[in-house]
């Protein structure tokens, strides 16, 4: 039997975030070398232009050239990030609808308690607005 000398892979999702998180701790726009350093260097180069390219594309970081080369800095922290993965997601189903009510059955109470909490806060704020809300037709693509 093969011996296992690779280490295990990441999730899916789950380098983006690592990539992610490491833009929002550093002081200022940084390159992809800095973020290949602070994730440990066991990532090559090209796998981390890969990946600030693709958060680029989901609009959770922007580049501006310096030099010979682009600096990154974050525009949406990893929260965002999580919730765009999960509107693909929801977005790739053909029943929303039973999707959805098989994640909100799904949650732990202290979970389900903060969504309707989130989602009367949105309906709150539509009302202020005089913007239709999430569950009226008004809050989504």
């Amino acid at each position: 039997m093969a011996t296992q000398h690779r280490r295990a892979r990441r999730g899916q999702g789950e380098l983006e975030g690592q990539v992610l998180g490491a833009l929002r701790e550093a002081d200022g726009p940084v390159t992809a070398a800095w973020v290949q350093e602070r994730l440990g260097g066991d990532l090559a180069y090209t796998t981390v232009v890969t990946i600030l390219t693709r958060l680029l594309a989901k609009d959770v970081v922007s580049r501006e050239r310096r030099g010979r080369s682009f600096v990154w800095t974050p525009t949406a922290d990893v929260a965002r990030l999580a919730a765009l993965r999960m509107r693909r997601l929801l977005d790739g189903e053909r029943d929303r609808q039973a999707v959805l009510a098989s994640f909100v059955t799904a949650l732990p109470p202290d979970d389900e308690r903060v969504l309707r909490a989130l989602l009367e806060a949105a309906d709150t704020g539509a009302a202020d607005t005089g913007e239709a809300g999430p569950r009226d037709g008004g809050g989504g693509d």
